[in-house]
Parts: structure tokens; C-alpha cells; sequence
């Protein structure tokens, strides 16, 4: 309980913090993107070798993948007898090509097993072609895995596994031997992509531009866009660009919304959210059913046999409910005092919640994960 209560404690001051947080001004290069400069997604098919005995065995795709592997590299596996790829496993090569990046540069490279390998621990990555949407081969992979996860396994079949150990990454792990397609392009004007869609966000920029500037050279286009007037020229292009990254926006606070995870109990609450007036009783049902084996002993001259029997006791506890009213206007900081009062478990608060939705007392957008 006290946990509990000092959990959502810290909760209240963390929003308050972020509430402080957005009241100061923020950089446009944290707001919004330009357009074109976006990330591309790069994917691989390998082969992990060096495993301790936890790789994927016998499979199909995987003594295809080695064979491939061992053909670039001049050398022959045998079809027969069959080998079994205890020391290797076929594994998925991801990573993300950043915006500008150029040949000779290096980037991030995550690597996950697709079949029966138990493990990637210890294990290098062959060299492994990434390839984007588009089918062309962009960087080129390679490394030793590091890996987070930890699994061990007794003879008797036990385990205790630890994170994710059949998958991990390597940094710096992939060469990138071709530039994604993105320019600064020659346009009448340069566009800002908001990173979240908001009309008076997108206003403001444009308003924050303008100032900058000391000229009408910034328009929102909708919700999302913001389009810049820009000189034709490249390195006046830069410069500018690098300009409008600094401009300072005093962004609209964020919509009030509720985010519930309902698997691991998880309840984030945004400080704009509020509660209309409403009463809330809180209260547990205990049902507890116990079972206590009796031995029936019939008499010597009945007949009978000796029988055990199941006697059950089945007893219902209801504690006291608790009430709490929230007068109109209530803020973050009265819901989470009202909720360490009754001591709700994140169960019981997902409940209340729901229920405060359905009343029409929650001015917010809930959301559950």
C-alpha cells in the first residue's frame, strides 16, 4: 500500500514537471521534420555462427542459409549426410538508414533469430546484405552480437530464461555502401512535417518563423505542414534551414488523454485531463472456498468401503465500500490524492476510470493498451 501510494505520488510530480516543462519555449527542430528527411528501413537474411549449442539445429532454411553463406565463400556444405547447425542459426538483420547518411559511414544493426536457436549469445554475424524497399542493397553487415538476454538449461529439463536471448545488436555493426535518395531539394519553399499533427502548433510555427525571419515567409499549411519561402540556391537553403531548427515555439499543451495498459497495470494520466462532479464508491468482494478432505469410515458389519470425501466451505467477505467525491474542475493532482484515500490497485483504478468515462465525469480520451 505505502508503494502504492508513493508510486503515484512521484507520478503527480512528474507530471507537474512536464507541465512546467511545456509552458517553456521548444526548438522547431524538436517540433517537426523536414520533409524528405526521413529514415529508411533496411533488412537482411544471415547467418549467426559461433553458438555454444544453441543454434537451430537441423532446420531447412537454415542449412540453406549456411550453403549460401558457404558458397559466396567458396566452400561446399554437404547434402548428405545432414548436418546439424547446433553452432549457427538463421537470423533477420534490421536497421534504419538515417536521412543524408553516405557511403562509409556506420549504423546500428539488430539481429533476431527466426527459427529454433535458443540463444545468439556469443555468436557473429556473417557478412549480410541490407536491402531496402526498393530491393537494392544499401549497407553491408557484419560483427559480433551483443546480447542482453540469458538462457540456461538444466539436463532435467529445467530453465530459467532472462530478457530476450535469440536476439541482439551489434553498433557500428553495418557499412552503409549507398545513399538513400534525399536532397534539399530546389523548390519555391521547404516544408516542416509536424511530429504530431496540431493546428494551433502548426499556427504557432509559422507565427515563430515569421518573427524570426522578419518577413511573411512562413504559412501552415494544414495541421501537419508548415511551408517555408526558400532561395533556390543549396548553401542558402542550408542556412536558412539551420535557422528555422532554432526558431523557439511555445507549443499548445497536449490533448487530455488517459493511457491504461491493461496487462501490466500501467496508468499514465496527462495533466490537462479534469473530472466533472461525480462520486465514486470504491469497495472488494473476497470469495474464498476452501476444501477439506474428510475420511469416510463405514461400520465393520454395513458393507461398506472406506471413502475419502471433499467438504467444502465456500464464505464471502465484502469489505466496507469507500466513497470519494470530486468536486467540479478537479485537477491531477486532487485524483491521484482521492485514489491513495481508498487505496485502489491499478485493477480497481482501470474500473473507476472506465466508469467516469461512461458517466461522462472524465473530460479525456481514454485509451487502453
Amino acid at each position: 500500500m505505502q508503494a502504492r501510494r508513493i508510486g503515484l505520488l512521484l507520478l503527480a510530480a512528474l507530471f507537474a514537471a512536464i507541465g512546467a516543462r511545456s509552458a517553456r519555449a521548444e526548438r522547431v527542430k524538436d517540433l517537426a521534420i523536414f520533409e524528405g528527411s526521413r529514415s529508411n528501413q533496411l533488412t537482411g537474411y544471415g547467418v549467426v555462427v559461433g553458438l555454444a549449442g544453441t543454434g537451430d539445429g537441423d532446420l531447412e532454411y537454415a542449412l540453406q542459409a549456411v550453403r549460401s553463406a558457404a558458397t559466396r565463400l567458396g566452400a561446399n556444405v554437404p547434402a548428405n549426410p545432414r548436418p546439424s547447425l547446433k553452432n549457427a542459426a538463421a537470423v533477420l538483420v534490421t536497421a534504419d538508414l538515417p536521412p543524408f547518411a553516405k557511403p562509409g559511414q556506420t549504423i546500428d544493426v539488430t539481429v533476431s533469430a527466426i527459427g529454433k536457436a535458443k540463444s545468439l549469445r556469443g555468436g557473429t554475424l556473417i557478412l549480410t546484405r541490407l536491402a531496402g524497399a526498393d530491393g537494392q542493397t544499401y549497407a553491408l553487415a557484419q560483427g559480433n552480437l551483443a546480447v542482453g538476454g540469458l538462457g540456461v538449461e538444466g539436463r532435467d529439463g529445467s530453465k530459467v530464461v532472462i530478457n530476450v536471448p535469440s536476439a541482439g545488436r551489434i553498433p557500428d555493426g553495418a557499412t552503409v555502401e549507398r545513399a538513400a535518395p534525399a536532397t534539399l531539394g530546389s523548390a519555391a519553399a521547404i516544408t516542416l512535417l509536424l511530429r504530431r499533427a496540431d493546428f494551433t502548433d502548426a499556427t504557432r510555427i509559422a507565427a515563430a518563423i515569421n518573427r524570426s525571419l522578419g518577413r511573411p515567409a512562413a504559412t501552415a499549411r494544414d495541421p501537419s505542414a508548415v511551408d517555408v519561402a526558400a532561395p533556390s540556391d543549396a548553401a542558402q537553403r542550408m542556412d536558412l534551414m539551420a535557422r528555422l531548427e532554432a526558431v523557439e515555439v511555445s507549443p499548445d499543451a497536449a490533448a487530455a488523454r488517459v493511457v491504461v495498459n491493461a496487462r501490466t497495470g500501467t496508468i499514465v494520466i496527462s495533466g490537462a485531463v479534469r473530472v466533472a462532479p461525480a462520486a465514486v464508491a470504491h469497495g472488494s468482494l473476497i470469495v474464498r472456498i476452501d476444501e477439506k478432505p474428510e475420511v469416510s469410515q463405514p461400520n465393520a458389519l454395513s458393507g461398506g468401503r472406506t471413502q475419502t470425501v471433499q467438504r467444502s466451505t465456500v464464505s464471502v467477505e465484502q469489505e466496507p465500500a469507500r466513497a470519494f467525491v470530486f468536486a467540479p474542475g478537479v485537477a491531477l493532482t486532487d485524483i491521484v490524492a482521492a485514489i491513495n484515500r481508498v487505496g485502489a490497485a491499478p485493477a480497481d483504478l482501470v474500473a473507476i476510470l472506465e466508469a467516469l468515462k461512461q458517466a461522462g465525469a472524465l473530460k479525456a480520451e481514454l485509451v487502453i493498451l
